[in-house]
This record gives structure tokens, C-alpha cells and sequence, in this order.
């Protein structure tokens, strides 16, 4: 019921504002609002294949949308940085060496995660947020985003124009994806909770 309205909401959306419908939500979606490009870019490649929005002006406004969501989400991890975290970690049984470690691993590997990730349901939506608190190059987070965001957005946009007026059964597919991927991390959340218990005890 919920997903029918949103829905709902983003195609009202596109429809009335047309390409730039498709940037604003696409900017949502790179943050922590649950905006879904799998139900904004399909519908946007549908209207693509019915000659009433150009591929390559969808695919230019919508990566222009998914870096500013990003920078968004990624000055939030930098401005709040280390000490919001630190104090807000423990209740999350996250230690400051913990933190420290996350910083270092960016320095060697960010690029590469900040690039998989766009491809990950549910973990692009947060991936950037460390990346700020890590304070990763803003030229390579922003060159990362864009390569992943543009080859990821391309794809979808590609779905809806061959999928055409079916171009929603992409949902069905992803949904399953979101949830089985929130599992694993619900999952192992729940195996590092308690394995910190046990190492206090």
C-alpha cells in the first residue's frame, strides 16, 4: 500500500515536472529519503521509448541528481564528523578505534567502495555518509559517484525502454533484492552486538 502511493507520488511527479521531476527525486534519492531510482528511472526510460523525454538528457539530469544527493549526504558524515559519532556510537556498541579503522580503510579502498556501491539496493542510499565522516577527496568521491551513478542510472533507464509499459516489474525484482539485502545487515549488526556483549562479559 505504502510503495502503491509513492509510486504514485514519483510519477505524478515526473509527470508534471518532466526532466526536472526525474533530477529532484533523483537528488532525494541519493540521501536518506526513500526514493527508489528503480521506481523513477524505468518510468523515466518508458517515456524515453514513447519519444516524450530523450535518453540522454534523462541520463545527464539524473547522474547531476544522484552527485549533488550524494555531496549532500556526504557533508552531513563531514560536518558532523568523528565526535557526533563517537558519542552517538556507543550506543551502537561502535568504539573510536572502530572509527579510526573506518577512516584508514576509506584512505585505501573509498574509491572502490563509493563505485560498488552504487550498484547495491539500500547501501548507496548511506554508502556516502561514511565516506564524509572518513573525509575521502571530494574530487574522487565525486568522480566514483558519477562513474557508478552514471553506468547505474543507464541501466535502469535502459529497462524502462525495453520493458516499456511492463517497465515496473523491475520492482518485484529489487524489492526481493532491498530485503534480502537488509536481512544480511540486520544480521550482521546482530552478530557484532553480540559478540562485543561477550567480549565485555
Amino acid at each position: 500500500m505504502i510503495t502503491e502511493l509513492l509510486l504514485g507520488t514519483f510519477l505524478a511527479i515526473i509527470q508534471a515536472l518532466g526532466y526536472l521531476g526525474v533530477f529532484v527525486l533523483m537528488v532525494a534519492e541519493s540521501t536518506f529519503l526513500p526514493v527508489p531510482s528503480e521506481a523513477v528511472l524505468p518510468f523515466a526510460g518508458y517515456l524515453v521509448a514513447l519519444g516524450q523525454m530523450d535518453f540522454w538528457i534523462v541520463l545527464l539530469i539524473s547522474t547531476i541528481g544522484t552527485i549533488i544527493g550524494s555531496l549532500i549526504s556526504y557533508y552531513i558524515g563531514k560536518i558532523l564528523g568523528e565526535k557526533f559519532f563517537e558519542r552517538v556510537g556507543k550506543k551502537f556498541f561502535i568504539k573510536k578505534e572502530e572509527i579510526r579503522l573506518a577512516e584508514k580503510w576509506f584512505e585505501r579502498h573509498g574509491q572502490k567502495t563509493i563505485f560498488l556501491c552504487r550498484f547495491i539496493p539500500v547501501v548507496r542510499h548511506v554508502i556516502s555518509v561514511p565516506a564524509g565522516i572518513a573525509k575521502m577527496p571530494r574530487r574522487k568521491f565525486v568522480l566514483y559517484t558519477a562513474i557508478g551513478g552514471a553506468m547505474w542510472n543507464a541501466f535502469l533507464i535502459g529497462v524502462g525502454m525495453q520493458l516499456q509499459q511492463n517497465w515496473n516489474a523491475i520492482l518485484a525484482y529489487t524489492q526481493v533484492l532491498d530485503v534480502l539485502i537488509i536481512i544480511v545487515l540486520i544480521g550482521v549488526i546482530a552478530w557484532l552486538a553480540y559478540k562485543r556483549m561477550r567480549n565485555k562479559k
